[in-house]
């Protein structure tokens, strides 16, 4: 008696594929041995006219006979082993060819599991997401998601009609990887993963490898290609392959890209006018150009649903936002940059997540990503989830996704914002709100593991790749080598000089005197890390006021503090980074609603406004520290920086030198609205003092209280030194000089 197809029917198991609920979906679908001389096919086809199987090198096709009005499909094939085959699928008249998914070997192999387990696989996004690929010679996407505790995954889009039974996905173990290749999917089709929870309830969840996604309010993630793009900037990475930081000059333009520049769109708010990626890279190349910056820092350019959070709450890690466009978009923007020298750094946000429903929290039913005790797992003052640092596959995402955005998109820098939220584990809570360590400590140790091994894979590529701590604590050894107990960082943001010196110049300039110490306090630590100096978004927001508004005075006086302070962080050592409208004196405080007011560089009366001369300041200062090597070479180095005065607190005066093999600086700080016709400044040595910088210079905006000739030093002791110069101090300036030493005459016995 012929077997009938129905005795073969796993009917309960196809009921849980149905609804949904089946892990194993490979052990219904696909071809097994039904007994010894028959092959049986099962398959899901919703929606088609007929199905049929092509056996290979075989002429005849065997009709599937459809088992169920849902849309499962089998056939009986006579045969002692499984063939290989494909299915005929024919709709309105149309055959195409489709392989079996479910008869296809993993792409997740033993060594790709066990490295990911042990939270060691740093390409593990070649793996995990979604893949354009050809299988079997049928083009289409392979999917991969990571969700051990989930009772089952399918991949649902348009490409299936959202249907949660179409593609139920393959489970491997021991990883709990579920994937799956879907033939006829491609770049552009939408996606997301519907995922029956440990729970019983079934979400849909934005894939967290997503190479791409819709536009905010939708939250699908988008099929994309990362391979097509042909890069141009060879020389560059050759360049930045034997760069030492430490020792180069680094000028940071910090930047929100959604608000440097906005395009005038008909009929849109200006908040909802975005230039793309491929638009902004020659504007904004042009403008560090003319600016004389280094790099630019991008605050967080991965997708996130919320402008509000400025990129902070971030979504989609593996995701350039598609507010400016496509990840192909991004790739032009660093390449352009690339080729005209200019350095990329991104904002990356390793300490919290947002609890959308489509994103992360609670992915698979359980706290997969983050604690499961909300005094570990929460940051209460900011609404938001903290990552488990302890879990080997959390580290491996967030590592890996550093590496993506080095190798993928070949960044220059990985700024890691709020590192002090996870250093503590009392950082933002009450008592009775964070659990202790180990040893009743409140250090985050699994934290500290995290940051010691992210920063030893990045430098482990020698790539010239920097790591920037935004730390604001006294946390010891954030660049401290790994191997010295460090964290590892390249460099740390200098709060405590940014916290003090906004302090001191928004204090009234006659009352300064009495804050003389936030001016020196800087230097009593700044040998404990590679620091650099940061006038940042945070400082311009949140009812702080522009660097503009936080200055007394009238408007002159304000623009003569912003010449000083630019100049004076240029001068002190560390690297720098100043926020976007902060060069020409941004007057409103910032939005990310708004571009930045550039009409304040529009000219006055036919004259050159004041901001525009600041911005030109600004400009010639980038250069100017480029060109003198004393002001970076040995930013690390106490050998290249010595004070020469301290103590005039009643004049609000500084004086230092900045020192390196071949060059000797002095600059003079003066933090009051007073001129002082002859000042005597202590030197070094016996030599010529020439001015080569004023920022109270005419063609800046200044009053014009220069040193047009050079100064020789007399032999007259002055503070503490031997010799000194007598010199014209501008009000609210900084001045500098080149030293150069001339042998003394001895006296004859």
């Amino acid at each position: 008696m012929a077997p009938k197809l129905d005795d073969f029917m796993q009917w309960p198991e196809i009921e849980a594929l149905e609804y949904g609920e089946c892990s194993r979906p490979q052990d219904v679908l696909g071809a097994r041995m039904a007994d010894r001389s028959h092959v049986l096919v099962t398959a899901y086809f919703p929606e088609v006219d007929s199905v049929a199987v092509r056996v290979a090198g075989a002429k005849k096709e065997y009709k599937m006979e459809e088992a169920d009005q849902q849309g499962y499909y089998g056939v009986l094939i006579p045969g002692r082993k499984i063939p290989e085959y494909v299915f005929m699928v024919e709709k309105k008249g149309k055959r195409r060819e489709v392989p079996d998914a479910y008869a296809m070997d993993s792409l997740i192999d033993g060594m790709d599991m066990e490295k990911f387990i042990n939270g060691c696989h740093d390409t593990i996004y070649d793996k995990l997401g979604a893949h354009p690929m050809t299988r079997d010679g049928a083009e289409g996407t392979y999917f991969a998601v990571w969700a051990p505790n989930a009772r089952a995954v399918s991949v649902v889009g348009d490409f299936n009609q959202w249907r949660e039974d179409a593609h139920p996905m393959i489970k491997r173990e021991p990883a709990g990887i579920y994937e799956l290749f879907v033939p006829g999917v491609g770049k552009g089709d939408l996606y997301k993963f519907s995922i029956y929870q440990s729970t019983g309830n079934r979400v849909l969840k934005a894939d967290p490898f997503a190479n791409y996604a819709e536009l905010r309010p939708a939250t699908a993630s988008v099929v994309w290609d990362l391979t097509k793009y042909s890069w141009k900037d060879e020389k560059w990475l050759a360049r930045r392959s034997k760069w030492n930081s430490e020792k180069e000059p680094v000028l940071v333009y910090e930047v929100a890209l959604g608000a440097f520049k906005k395009p005038k769109l008909a009929g849109r708010e200006e908040r909802d006018c975005f230039y793309t990626y491929k638009e902004m890279a020659p504007l904004l190349c042009e403008y560090c150009e003319k600016m004389g910056y280094t790099h630019v820092e991008l605050m967080p350019v991965m997708e996130h649903p919320f402008d509000g959070s400025w990129g902070y709450q971030v979504t989609g890690y593996y995701a350039p936002t598609a507010r400016y466009g496509t990840p192909d978009d991004f790739a032009y923007f660093v390449d352009y940059m690339h080729q005209h020298d200019i350095g990329v750094i991104l904002d990356w946000v390793p300490a919290h997540f947002p609890k959308d429903q489509h994103g992360l929290a609670r992915f698979d039913g359980t706290c997969l990503f983050e604690h499961l005790d909300p005094r570990q797992g929460e940051h209460p003052h900011w609404g938001t989830l903290i990552y488990n640092y302890g879990r080997n596959e959390v580290v491996n995402f967030l590592t890996a996704n550093a590496m993506y955005w080095i190798r993928q998109f070949h960044v220059d820098g990985i700024r890691m914002d709020a590192v002090a939220s996870m250093l503590y584990l009392d950082y933002g809570k009450q008592d009775g709100e964070w659990v202790a360590n180990m040893y009743g400590g409140n250090e985050n140790l699994e934290a500290i593991a995290f940051l010691q091994h992210i920063n030893d894979c990045i430098h482990k590529e020698k790539s010239g790749v920097m790591t920037i701590a935004e730390e604001s604590t006294a946390w010891p050894q954030v660049t401290g080598a790994v191997s010295d107990g460090g964290l590892g960082f390249d460099f740390k943001w200098n709060m405590g000089w940014m916290n003090d010196y906004l302090e001191y110049i928004q204090t009234d300039p006659l009352f300064r005197k009495g804050r003389h110490g936030m001016l020196t306090m800087s230097m009593l630590y700044q040998y404990s890390e590679n620091f650099m100096l940061v006038l940042s978004h945070d400082e311009v927001v949140h009812g702080k006021g522009s660097m503009y508004g936080k200055i007394p005075g009238d408007h002159q006086d304000k623009l003569s503090t912003l010449r000083l302070t630019y100049g004076f962080m240029a001068a002190h050592p560390g690297k720098k980074l100043l926020f976007m409208g902060q060069e020409f004196g941004q007057i409103r405080e910032w939005s990310e609603e708004r571009e930045l007011d550039w009409q304040l560089l529009d000219p006055v009366d036919g004259q050159e406004s004041g901001h525009e001369k600041l911005r030109q300041f600004v400009s010639y200062l980038n250069v100017f520290y480029q060109a003198h090597p004393a002001l970076y070479v040995n930013d690390t180095k106490p050998s290249g920086f010595q004070w020469l005065s301290t103590l005039d607190a009643d004049n609000s005066v500084i004086v230092f030198l900045r020192k390196c093999k071949d060059e000797t600086l002095l600059i003079t700080c003066n933090f009051t609205p007073v001129y002082h016709e002859k000042f005597k400044v202590g030197v070094p040595f016996a030599g010529k003092y020439k001015e080569i910088l004023n920022s109270d210079a005419v063609e800046f905006g200044g009053g014009g209280h220069v040193n047009p000739r050079v100064k020789n030093s007399k032999r007259e002791k002055w503070d503490g030194k031997s010799n000194s110069i007598e010199i014209r101090l501008a009000p609210l300036s900084v001045q500098v000089f080149q030293c150069t030493k001339v042998a003394v005459k001895r006296k004859k016995a």
